[in-house]
């Protein structure tokens, strides 16, 4: 056993005033008792560090340690949210389905119809009225690397989304925000502005996530790059994956994952419900109808 005196000399009837197995904590109390002018010892072992002080002093040194303790309360550390994730793959492949569907029946001009002309963006006619646009164009792509690229960050982020919201919540949320940040670039763009691609809707998925994240607090929010992660985390993908070449729609991406961001935020507000079965199931079947409403109207007119 070591025993560190303290610089009064201390007697031999002593009496413990205070112990832990934390040595840090013991030297902090140690000092305490040092300015009150309180004689003192700290004894270390294997089991941790007490300070004693002799026993016609061991009432007013217990009563500084509790003014202590009292006044430097322990930082108790914010028990971290748990998260419940959501089956996901549900979303992604029916995603990957009707992506791929649109393509084919695109490609060869099913019903007589050319599905590129009917349901990509136009900004006159958005401007127009014809709203169904900004919903078609996000199931349409000019190519292979174009839809290629789509289907595999649009499963990556749809399923973030999906495993934290569930499919059916997940993904009418993604058409919506997606739907909407085309109708934000097209609007703030000249009229003449045209574009396809799931492209927004991919991004608006990213902003999703980001922002439901961040405003449910579901990271540690002890640090501010924690407490700020999904911000920063989803800019920086943004960046990295939505900047492209010089035919990258810049505008779409950003404007998807602004929408994105706002809808995850504002799904906080029913974060206790969404994962209910009947708004999965609701969810699910109002992405379908959305889709194949805009459809139906994109042929129809």
């Amino acid at each position: 056993m070591n025993s560190c005196a303290s610089a009064t000399p201390v007697t031999d009837d002593l009496r413990v005033v205070y112990e832990s197995r934390n040595r840090a904590a013991c030297a902090d109390r140690a000092l305490v008792l040092a300015a009150a002018e309180i004689p003192h010892q700290v004894v270390h072992d294997a089991g941790g560090s007490v300070i004693v002080a002799p026993a016609e002093y061991s009432a007013r040194a217990i009563e500084e340690i509790s003014l202590y303790d009292e006044a430097n309360p322990p930082i108790v550390p914010k028990p971290r949210k748990v998260i419940r994730y959501q089956k996901a793959m549900p979303g992604v492949v029916a995603y990957i389905l009707v992506i791929s569907g649109v393509a084919w029946l695109a490609g060869v001009s099913a019903l007589g119809e050319n599905w590129f002309q009917a349901g990509r963006v136009d900004g006159v006619l958005v401007r127009a009225g014809e709203w169904w646009r900004t919903v078609t164009a996000l199931t349409l792509h000019s190519g292979l690397r174009h839809i290629a690229g789509n289907l595999i960050f649009g499963a990556l982020f749809g399923l973030f989304a999906g495993r934290i919201l569930g499919s059916g919540v997940a993904w009418f949320a993604i058409i919506v925000t997606g739907a909407m940040g085309n109708l934000l670039n097209t609007l703030l763009l000249e009229s003449a502005h045209r574009s396809l691609g799931a492209s927004t809707a991919v991004f608006a998925a990213l902003g999703i996530v980001a922002g439901y994240v961040w405003r449910a607090k579901l990271m540690s929010q002890e640090r501010w790059v924690y407490r700020n992660g999904p911000i920063v985390g989803g800019l920086a993908l943004l960046m990295y994956t939505g900047t492209g070449d010089e035919n990258t729609d810049i505008g779409a991406h950003l404007f998807g994952f602004v929408c994105g961001f706002g809808g995850g935020m504002l799904l906080t507000l029913a974060k206790d419900r969404i994962l209910e079965t009947r708004w999965q199931m609701l969810g699910g079947i109002g992405a379908a109808l959305l889709i194949v409403a805009a459809w139906s109207i994109a042929l129809l007119v």
